[in-house]
């Protein structure tokens, strides 16, 4: 494997096929900055900086280094904290953190860093100024057990304002000029170009870039592993010491990567990830990238596939829900290359079961643009904004035909074994007229009768029904004009932060 790790091209082709990039990063190479706080990618601690090439353009995205195959870095530009002050001036946002006084018993500071100077790589040539709700993304995985989050927001917001200040003053200064080190640095964007030519192949870790190249990847390997971000898979081997043999790495074959609307559907490719399908929709489906936003934290999105998460075929996943309540079909691929359509109702088996055979994978999504253009809400319930998992998830699709629901989609996640739908609620609504609050009503006492939410650590059985009732008045409130308050950003306004609230967005 190659890459850029800081300044140095790096050429490893001695590591096995689930070595970490943590792991990498503080064994082979001594940059002990980067931290272990939880190996399973929830605190943010082994944040790294992983810059890539995109139509020319050098843009940095974080990732969670413990839960990350370093093979699956080749061809990219790695960037540990020790990096970021290699000129012997502080990164911008290194000198925001210390002016803001943002770093309190410091184990955390490194993740946060990378997290805040990821956002100011990518805001360079931006006349938009960093505001609160970009910071708070940026930092959505990143925790701090000292709750020491409004210094560290200061310090992002701070960024921009304190960088061309900086600039003004050394217009009229003898000191060096910053040193650009990462987005504009020309030396790092030349030595990625040339590394885009080569194969990454190791004799462990396969990378496939198309279907014919994965064919025979599969053929050679047959008892291979497929990993695509891995955020899931990789806790086997961090949590339970699973070691895997040989991964094929899908994350880059072009057509599990298609995400473009055909004539009649919205194709989602199974290995999109979620930050990328959250880019997308952001203008044309600004429903489901709401919902993207709350899914996991920014290093998860950033590696996260829809594909992984449908066929995890965990209960509690979010995107299945939205999928079941599009009818979504799946496109399943063999190993020999032919392909079946499974509607996304018939996928989920039971727990943790469904209708992949061992010689097929997931390759895309097919969504409907008639069905997308109906009303729709996705509602998830949880203890915190970001990077929590759901107690009770609701994806409501409504169908209206001259102030009649013709088509009802009820769809639940963190309810059952699988995600399931509200069969007798929809038909309680369907046919009737969008206002009918006694059909409302009947919806919710068939839903009662239909559903038997589990309990668990999250949330008792009673909570799951009683939230799942609540959800379903809130979107037909919704559909007929309600203005229902939904918190489910990162913005907060100042009258809260006033009441001394400020640190609300990650509790």
């Amino acid at each position: 494997m190659k890459f850029i790790l800081n300044d140095e091209l790096i050429d490893d082709n001695t590591l096995p096929s689930d070595f970490t990039a943590l792991r990498y990063l503080r064994e082979k190479r001594g940059l002990t900055g980067t931290k272990e706080g939880c190996a399973s990618g929830d605190c943010g601690a082994c944040t790294l900086l992983v810059g890539a090439l995109e139509d020319g353009e050098l843009t940095y995205s974080t990732l969670n280094s413990c839960i990350t195959p370093m093979q699956s870095l080749t061809g990219k530009h790695v960037v540990s904290v020790e990096y970021l002050s290699k000129t012997g001036e502080l990164h911008p946002a290194q000198q925001a953190m210390v002016a803001s006084h943002g770093s309190q018993c410091g184990f955390c500071t490194p993740g946060f860093v990378l997290s805040l100077a990821g956002l100011y790589e990518n805001k360079q040539g931006c006349e938009q100024p960093i505001d609160r709700e970009a910071v708070c993304d940026a930092i959505s995985g990143n925790l701090c057990r000292c709750t020491g989050y409004r210094p560290i927001i200061d310090a992002g917001m701070s960024m921009v304002k304190g960088s061309m200040a900086r600039k003004e003053i050394m217009k009229e200064s003898d000191e060096p000029p910053y040193v650009e080190l990462m987005s504009k640095n020309d030396s790092i964007k030349t030595q990625l170009e040339s590394l885009q030519t080569e194969r990454h192949d190791s004799s462990n870790y396969l990378q496939p870039t198309d279907l014919e190249q994965l064919a025979y990847a599969l053929k050679l390997n047959p008892a291979a592993v497929l990993i695509a971000g891995g955020t899931d898979l990789m806790l086997e081997n961090t949590q339970r010491y699973r070691d895997f043999e040989t991964l094929i790495d899908v994350s880059r074959v072009a057509e599990l990567k298609h995400l473009h609307t055909g004539e009649a559907s919205l194709t989602i490719g199974a290995s999109v990830t979620y930050s990328e399908l959250e880019n997308f929709s952001k203008t044309l489906y600004p429903q489901i990238n709401a919902l993207l936003s709350r899914i996991a934290s920014r290093q998860i999105r950033n590696r996260g596939t829809i594909g992984g998460n449908v066929a995890n075929a965990s209960p509690i996943a979010d995107l299945p829900p939205l999928l079941l309540a599009f009818d979504a079909d799946i496109q399943l691929l063999k190993n020999d290359g032919s392909t079946r359509a499974v509607n996304i109702a018939d996928f989920y088996q039971g727990y943790k079961q469904t209708q992949l055979a061992k010689d097929e994978m997931i390759a895309s999504f097919d969504v409907s643009l008639d069905k997308l253009a109906q009303f729709h809400r996705f509602y998830k319930v949880s203890k915190r904004m970001e990077d929590d998992i759901s107690s009770v998830m609701l994806a409501v699709r409504f169908d209206v035909d001259n102030g009649i629901l013709s088509d009802v989609r009820l769809a639940f996640g963190g309810m059952a074994a699988t995600p399931i739908r509200g069969l007798k609620a929809e038909a309680a609504l369907t046919d009737k007229l969008i206002n009918d609050e006694q059909a409302l009503n009947q919806a919710i006492e068939a839903l009662r009768s239909e559903l038997t939410p589990m309990s668990d650590m999250r949330a008792s059985a009673k909570y799951r029904l009683d939230m799942a009732c609540n959800l379903i008045r809130k979107a037909w409130l919704e559909l007929n004009g309600s203005d229902v308050v939904t918190f489910s950003g990162h913005a907060v306004s100042d009258s809260i932060l006033s009441a001394g609230l400020e640190g609300c967005t990650h509790a």
